[in-house]
């Protein structure tokens, strides 16, 4: 079994799935499996309910506690340095197969930081935006459940490339974005830009690939129960699944502010 959510890319987390009776989208089965036996019992759909709640609270709490005591003149470095913590706890889990309940909440709690003083900068700017954005990615994430659980969108191996090529074209006109604005252009190339279409159909796309990537998600999560992956996969799945929340909440945020008056 192989996730498309972007925390899962490459052989590290294939091999924490492969074995479990299911052969990756676009390739053979692997030759053994990534784990001995399971001497602990198969994951269900409560554990990643439950592992993906706690994620979630997780983050939530600390963005809160970001927003309310990180004074605005710390905001910048504070939000560097958990940039920075956010980016290797990410790594250690995605590449270092190391999925568990402290690093995955510990990632969950750095990221809360990062969330919080972004919701918190755009609040001040866009008064309600944040409110907004939260209503908009919890009616997103049903509409994607529904459609998923309709089967209106089957995941296939095509679709399943299309999400991957989409997800990295978006990443890579993000940092060439980042680039050409460091380097002396004041919009870099419009995609974040209020005064320019592009920006609007950019966001737009962002928040519907994030989507496609809960849907790859919710396979993944169904595939792993389907064929008794361990428990401890659980962490692995609640892992993606609020990256991609915060994926879609993110871009919400930021599609919502173009259309809203400063304060």
């Amino acid at each position: 079994m192989e996730s498309r959510n972007p925390a899962f890319r490459g052989n590290a987390f294939d091999q924490r799935a492969g074995g479990y009776g299911a052969q990756p989208y676009g390739g053979a089965a692997y030759a053994a499996p990534g784990y001995a036996p399971a001497a602990t019992r198969p994951m269900t759909m409560d554990d990643v309910v439950v592992r993906g709640f706690l994620t979630l609270v997780t983050l939530m709490v600390t963005a809160a506690l970001a927003w309310a005591l990180v004074p605005t003149s710390l905001a910048a470095p504070v939000l560097v340095v958990a940039l920075i913590a956010e980016i290797g706890i990410w790594a250690f889990i995605a590449f270092g197969r190391k999925a568990n309940a402290a690093t995955v909440l510990a990632f969950a709690a750095v990221y809360g930081v990062v969330v919080g003083l972004i919701s918190h900068s755009y609040n001040d700017i866009y008064h309600g935006v944040v409110f907004q954005a939260v209503v908009g990615t919890a009616l997103a994430f049903g509409a994607t459940l529904a459609v998923y659980a309709l089967r209106i969108v089957r995941v296939t191996p095509k679709f399943a490339r299309f999400v991957m090529a989409a997800g990295l074209a978006l990443i890579g006109l993000m940092i060439v974005n980042l680039v050409v604005h460091l380097f002396g252009g004041d919009h870099g190339i419009g995609i974040r830009d209020p005064g320019s279409p592009l920006a609007y159909v950019f966001s737009v796309a962002a928040i519907l690939v994030g989507c496609f990537f809960l849907l790859l998600d919710f396979d993944a999560v169904e595939t792993g129960v389907r064929t008794g992956a361990p428990e401890k996969f659980a962490w692995y799945c609640a892992f993606g699944l609020v990256l991609s929340l915060v994926w879609i909440y993110l871009e919400i945020l930021r599609l919502l502010s173009y259309f809203s008056g400063r304060d």
